[in-house]
């Protein structure tokens, strides 16, 4: 699949968004974390913005941008009509939370009620886009058992990792959400890894003689169907290098997850301030290797229509 940057970005910040959002709802509403308005303000305002600017980023691979209002109504049938619905009713309950936490600095109540449930809501918007994705039967390498649990893990990962920076960064950092940030990000890592070795195995049972029909030889294409590249080959059967491949896998292992477990394990040792240094830094270092990740996911994604062009 072409891994439209519109699309990597909006998988990585709403993941991160909603992730950062789940654990504030959770964390804030049962009052572990504190009320403290500036923690509160540019936490859920980091949160929020995540979101919005990667649903409004999402809009930017789509030909009639105008229009994307239409998927809306499609909620029955398309997962992608249910992610835009699930994130639209989100807001409500993380509007009503942040007003009660951050600027009345209430806890409890429907405080309380009002976060749990921007938590769920963000949890299920999470579970829509992975299943976008997860239903794509002609893609192999998306539809299979891991999709959905990824989505979940790397929401949960870059969300504590964020946390983890905010809290550092405003003097009340926790060891309990330190220790979560460290072990979602090693889980995070062994998924990505028990993935990549599960599509490397993949043996794909459609040929382009069951894509045909055709049986009692091999069927092959004597010539494409038109002279140059179309929109099909362009996004369906889009190739990437092996050796780029292993690169930016080596690179992704590294930025999203290797570096950020020293940094946070570096935390452990250092007072305050000094401990927000390399708390800040491992959620920066770790979207941008969140960035690369996705796009691998996108770029080594194989459409089964690239069998009529032979490939």
């Amino acid at each position: 699949m072409h891994p439209a940057f519109s699309v990597v970005f909006f998988t990585t910040a709403t993941g991160a968004g909603y992730g950062l959002l789940a654990l504030f709802g959770v964390l804030g509403g049962l009052q572990i974390v504190p009320a403290d308005f500036w923690l509160g303000f540019v936490g859920l305002g980091l949160a929020l913005g995540l979101i919005a600017a990667g649903l409004l980023s999402s809009t930017g691979h789509l030909g009639r941008p105008e229009r994307a209002w239409r998927a809306f109504s499609q909620w029955r049938s398309s997962w992608l009509s249910r992610e835009g619905v699930a994130s639209v009713i989100t807001f409500i309950p993380a509007g009503l939370f942040g007003l009660g936490w951050v600027l009345l600095g209430r806890t409890g109540g429907w405080v309380t009620i009002a976060g749990l449930l921007a938590a769920i809501g963000a949890i299920v918007t999470v579970c829509t886009t992975g299943m976008i994705y997860a239903s794509l039967k002609p893609i192999a390498q998306w539809h299979s058992r891991y999709t959905l649990p990824a989505y979940l893990i790397f929401a949960a990962t870059t969300g504590s990792v964020l946390l983890n920076a905010l809290l550092q960064s405003f003097g009340v950092g926790s060891v309990a959400v330190l220790v979560l940030s460290l072990l979602a990000t090693l889980a995070g890592w062994g998924w990505k890894r028990a993935t990549w070795r599960h599509n490397d195995r993949l043996e794909i049972a459609t040929t382009a003689n069951t894509a045909t029909g055709l049986a009692g030889g091999t069927v092959r294409s004597l010539e494409w169907p038109h002279t140059e590249e179309n929109y099909l080959l362009k996004e369906m059967g889009f190739r990437i290098a092996r050796k780029h491949s292993a690169k930016l896998r080596m690179l992704a292992q590294a930025l999203a997850f290797a570096l950020p477990v020293l940094l946070l394990a570096a935390t452990f040792a250092l007072p305050w301030p000094v401990a927000a240094i390399p708390s800040v830094l491992a959620a920066i270092v770790q979207f941008a290797g969140m960035l690369v990740e996705r796009w691998l996911f996108f770029a080594e994604a194989k459409h089964t229509v690239a069998l009529y062009y032979g490939r």
